[in-house]
């Protein structure tokens, strides 16, 4: 449980200080008409909104909980390889891409829901449930389907502790790919929406 919510916070810090702030930030672009000057920068739109600030202190918070991380194998006596251990940061970038692109997926509802903080403000309480064990989800079907697929948090800090106990505890190869495949489904659906939300603006003013 300590490497569980170890990985999920370190999940969880990266996140914020890369790109929380600026996604949570895209309702109120929208709103104000802020929008149109990025709209005139010469770099990818979508790239220039998710990357305007950055949060030091998020950093430094990530830099406790490997700490914790690092206790939480010392108590279980587990010594990952070189392999699992590239394989595990493979795994929290995937799962850092799984909450971006469910979050700004939230907020592109901007450009149709005049205020959609509410939606991304909810969205954060069910990080929360990337903390639990997938396996006390067993026997909710629909639920574990639901956060598993469509909504994939169950997967985010899961697998990536799976990884670095997996020798111990059998095939890390599909969760893994269930991850990587959840990964370019959630990053697919969330650019396609943010093309389709951005030939509909037509800025505050007009």
């Amino acid at each position: 449980m300590i490497l569980l919510i170890g990985t999920h916070q370190l999940i969880s810090q990266i996140f914020q200080a890369f790109f929380y702030v600026n996604v949570v930030n895209i309702p109120e672009l929208v709103r104000t008409g802020r929008m149109d000057f990025t709209l005139l920068l010469p770099m990818d739109t979508q790239f220039a909104v998710s990357t305007r600030q950055f949060g030091f202190d998020s950093v430094i918070n990530a830099g406790v909980s490997v700490a914790i991380i690092g206790l939480a194998l010392s108590k279980l006596g587990v010594h990952p390889s070189a392999a699992q251990f590239v394989l595990y940061t493979g795994a929290v970038g995937f799962g850092i891409i799984i909450h971006y692109s469910i979050m700004f997926f939230l907020t592109t509802l901007s450009f149709w829901i005049v205020r959609a903080q509410g939606l991304v403000y909810g969205y954060y309480n069910l990080f929360n449930i990337a903390r639990y064990p997938d396996s006390i989800f067993k026997g909710s079907g629909v639920f574990k389907f639901v956060f598993s697929w469509i909504i994939p948090v169950i997967l985010v800090a899961n697998v990536p502790a799976r990884v670095l106990i997996g020798a111990a505890k059998g095939d890390i190869l599909s969760p893994l790919l269930h991850l990587g495949g959840a990964t370019f489904v959630v990053l697919a659906l969330n650019r396609f929406l943010w093309k389709r939300a951005l030939s509909r603006y037509t800025s505050a003013s007009s």
